[in-house]
C-alpha cells in the first residue's frame, strides 16, 4: 500500500510539471475513497464473504483520469484505476488490483463525430440503450469498440455504434450492435415557437449460445421509436420499445421452450408556467431485462447492462425517505407459484405551485409548494410454474393494461419557505405502502410507513450558515420506527463540519436498535476537496438516481479526495 502511495505521489508531481507545459491541451483528475473498516459490537466484525476472500480492514477505490486535446478536434482519454489492497465494500471482484479502465481516442469535426476504444452513449431516454458510469453505485458499463456519429444536415443526426460492455477490467462475451436517428422535424416544418423530434433506434445484443438445439437466435433485436413535442408551456414525449424474442433464464439455466418477446412504453407530458407546473409520468414495461450476457440478469453489481431503467419515483432528500425505496420491476421472475413477475406498469405525478409574494401565505419572498404521488403495480398476468420433473415448462400471459399486485405507492408533500434573508425551512410529509413480500422476496408482506421530516438554514456572513434537520418514520411492520436528526455548521463556502445520526428506536430485537451515527467534515480549494467521516453504514438499497444497489451494513473510517489541475 505504501508502494502505491509514493507512485500517485510521484506521478501527480510530474503530471502537475507537465500539465503547467501544457495547461491548454492537459486535463488531470483524480479520485481516491479509502475506508478503514472497523470491527463494531452492533453492525458486526468486518467481514466481506460476498465478492472476494480476504478480511483486509483497509480498501481505497483510486481513479486517475487524463484527457489530452490535440488540435481542437482530436482528444484523447485515459483512465487508470487501483483497488488496493482491495475493491471497497459491495463493489463487484471484477474490480481488483490495478490497471487501465478506460481509454479512446475521438474526432470531432464537422458532421463527424467518432470516438474508438471506450464509451459513454444513450439512445432516447435509455430504455433501449445506456451505457454510463456511477462511481458511488460502482458501476461502469462503458462499451469497448467503435461510434461515430454523422450530421448531413441540421435536421438529422445518424450515430451507429459497436462494441463489448466493460466488466471489471475485462469485456463481456457478447457484442452489443446499434443504430440510432434523429430528426428535428420543426425545422424541416419551418415552426418557430413548436419542437418536434422523432427518433427511431436499433440495438442489437449477439451472445454465442452454448445449448443444445437453442429455441431462440444468438441474436436479439430491440427497436424503439420515439417522439417528442414542445409547444410553449406544454411538453409532451412517448417511447415505445420492443425487444425480440429470447430466452429466459429459470435457477441459472435456460429451457428451450421458455422464450418469450419483451417491450417498454414510456409517455410523459407537462406543463411549465410562472407559478404552476405539473408532469405526469407513465411506463409500462414487460419482460425487460437486457444483458450483454443473459445469465447476468438479475446481478447484484448492475454490470453486462444494456438499458437504462430507473425507478420513476421522487428521489428524496431526506434518509428515512430512502429505507423503503421502489425498485422497477423490469424481469421475468418465478419466485414461487404465487409469486410470479413479469414486469410493472404504473406512473408518477408531479405538481408544483408557488404561492405569490406579499400575500399572507406567501409572505415576502414567496413560497413553494411540491406535491408527488406514485402508484407501482406488477402486470397482471396468468402463469404456470415450471416443474422440470414433471415436463412441465414456465409460461405466462400478460394482460396489455392490467394492473395486478400492488408493489409500492406513495405520496409526499414538501413546503418550501424563505422567512427572512437568513431563514429557509423545508417542511416533508410522505406516506407510503411498499410490498417487501415481492419487492424483496420477504416472509414480511405490506410495510405502511409515514414520514415526517423539516430542516432550516440559518445563513450568515462571510459565507456561514448552520443547518438542523430532525425526521422520524412511524411504521408497524417490518423494523418499525425510526428517528433521525443532522446538525451542519459551514465556517466558510470551503470548510464544514456535520454530525448525523439514525436510529431505530421501534425495532422488536433489542439487539437491532442500532444508532447509524457519522460524524465528519470536509475542505476545499478551487476545484480540490477532501473529506473525512467516521461512521455506521445502515444496510439495505442505496440509490443514486433511481438505480440502486444492496450494501452491508458496516462501521469505518472514509476519506474522499478530489483533485483536478
Amino acid at each position: 500500500m505504501r508502494a502505491i502511495q509514493i507512485s500517485i505521489l510521484l506521478l501527480f508531481g510530474f503530471l502537475q510539471t507537465v500539465s503547467g507545459q501544457f495547461s491548454n491541451h492537459l486535463n488531470v483528475g483524480f479520485e481516491s475513497s479509502l475506508i478503514w473498516y472497523n470491527d463494531d459490537p452492533k453492525t458486526g466484525d468486518f467481514y466481506d464473504d460476498v465478492s472476494r476472500s480476504g478480511e483486509e480492514h483497509l480498501r481505497s477505490n483510486n481513479y486517475l483520469k487524463l484527457d489530452y486535446n490535440f488540435y481542437g478536434f482530436l482528444s484523447a482519454s485515459i483512465q487508470v484505476e487501483s483497488y488496493s489492497p482491495s475493491a471497497l465494500l459491495n463493489f463487484s471482484p471484477n474490480y481488483d488490483n490495478t490497471n487501465i479502465g478506460t481509454y479512446s481516442i475521438r474526432y470531432k469535426q464537422g458532421k463527424i463525430d467518432a470516438t474508438a476504444g471506450y464509451y459513454y452513449t444513450q439512445f432516447g431516454s435509455g430504455l433501449i440503450l445506456r451505457s454510463w458510469e456511477d462511481r458511488e453505485l460502482g458501476l461502469n458499463n462503458a462499451l469497448r469498440g467503435g461510434i461515430i456519429t454523422y450530421k448531413p444536415m441540421e435536421d438529422l443526426s445518424v450515430t451507429a455504434l459497436y462494441g463489448k460492455h466493460r466488466v471489471g477490467f475485462k469485456t463481456s462475451n457478447g457484442n452489443i450492435f446499434g443504430v440510432d436517428l434523429t430528426f428535428n422535424l420543426s425545422n424541416r416544418l419551418g415552426w418557430e415557437t413548436t419542437q418536434m423530434n422523432f427518433g427511431p433506434s436499433f440495438v442489437g445484443r449477439q451472445e454465442k449460445l452454448e445449448l443444445e438445439n437453442p429455441g431462440f437466435d444468438e441474436l436479439t433485436n430491440a427497436f424503439s421509436s420515439r417522439f417528442d413535442l414542445s409547444l410553449g408551456s406544454f411538453y409532451a414525449g412517448l417511447e415505445y420499445v420492443l425487444k425480440g424474442k429470447d430466452g429466459i433464464a429459470f435457477r441459472n439455466s435456460f429451457d428451450n421452450y421458455f422464450v418469450k418477446p419483451g417491450s417498454a412504453i414510456l409517455i410523459n407530458a407537462g406543463f411549465t408556467g410562472e407559478r404552476f407546473g405539473a408532469d405526469l409520468t407513465m411506463r409500462r414495461l414487460e419482460n425487460m431485462s437486457f444483458f450483454s450476457d443473459r445469465l447476468k440478469k438479475g446481478n447484484i453489481y448492475n454490470e453486462n447492462v444494456v438499458n437504462f431503467i430507473p425507478a420513476l419515483t421522487k428521489q428524496q432528500d431526506f434518509s428515512l425517505a430512502n429505507i423503503y425505496v421502489y425498485q422497477p420491476q423490469f424481469s421475468v421472475l418465478f419466485l414461487a407459484e404465487n409469486l410470479v413477475k413479469v414486469g410493472e406498469i404504473g406512473g408518477q405525478l408531479d405538481l408544483f405551485y408557488k404561492i405569490k409574494k406579499d400575500t399572507p401565505l406567501g409572505g415576502a419572498y414567496g413560497t413553494s409548494l411540491a406535491l408527488n404521488t406514485s402508484y407501482w403495480a406488477g402486470l397482471k398476468n396468468t402463469s404456470v410454474f415450471p416443474n422440470p420433473d414433471a415436463g412441465i415448462t414456465a409460461n405466462y400471459h400478460a394482460e396489455p393494461l392490467g394492473f395486478g399486485t400492488k408493489y409500492f405507492s406513495d405520496f409526499n408533500f414538501e413546503i418550501r419557505k424563505k422567512w427572512s434573508s437568513n431563514w429557509l425551512t423545508n417542511t416533508f410529509f410522505m406516506t407510503q405502502n411498499y410490498n417487501k413480500r415481492y419487492l424483496e422476496d420477504s416472509a414480511i408482506e405490506i410495510v405502511r410507513a409515514k414520514i415526517a421530516a423539516m430542516d432550516a438554514i440559518y445563513k450568515m456572513s462571510d459565507g456561514k450558515s448552520a443547518k438542523i434537520e430532525i425526521q422520524h418514520l412511524w411504521a408497524k411492520e417490518d423494523k418499525k420506527n425510526w428517528a433521525g436528526g443532522t446538525l451542519e455548521y459551514n465556517f466558510s463556502p470551503r470548510l464544514s463540519l456535520y454530525v448525523n445520526d439514525l436510529y431505530n428506536y421501534g425495532n422488536d430485537h433489542q439487539d437491532q436498535r442500532i444508532h447509524y451515527y457519522n460524524f465528519g467534515g470536509s475542505i476545499s480549494k478551487g476545484s480540490n476537496r477532501l473529506s473525512l467521516n467516521y461512521g455506521r453504514q445502515r444496510g439495505g438499497l442505496l440509490c443514486v438516481g433511481g438505480v440502486c444497489r444492496i450494501v452491508s451494513e458496516s462501521t469505518g473510517l472514509t476519506a474522499n479526495l478530489s483533485i483536478s489541475f
